[in-house]
């Protein structure tokens, strides 16, 4: 996973819109929202390590949600760990994945956003 600052991932997420404005397609933008502290998100971070090798042409994004107030609030994420994925096709709604309960449930959460 790419650790991104909330300035970086804000340049991702507009990049995805200019794409989606254009009918263009692009790989979402697909990002681990965690704090530190978190038990639960260390728990979900080894599951995602694991569906990077599975899948291995997505990049992931990770960060904590403790920096980035203007995207939980954009985004509504109302928890964490929490796989925010947003696509450039034009109309489509940014998912959210709360409930990490297995490898297959994040495998299959993240080959649904792909294009």
């Amino acid at each position: 996973m790419i650790e991104v600052t909330q300035r970086e991932l804000v340049e991702r997420l507009e990049w995805q819109e200019r794409m989606a404005k254009r009918d263009m397609e692009a790989d979402p933008v697909i990002v681990f929202l965690h704090t530190p502290l978190c038990g639960t998100c260390t728990a979900a971070r080894k599951m995602i390590e694991i569906v990077e090798h599975v899948v291995p042409d997505m990049k992931l994004l990770e960060a904590d949600v403790n920096f980035l107030p203007g995207i939980v609030e954009r985004y509504q994420i109302r928890s964490v760990p929490a796989l925010l994925a947003v696509q450039s096709s034009a109309g489509a709604v940014p998912a959210v994945l709360y409930r990490m309960g297995s490898v297959q449930d994040i495998a299959s959460f993240v080959r649904s956003v792909k294009p």
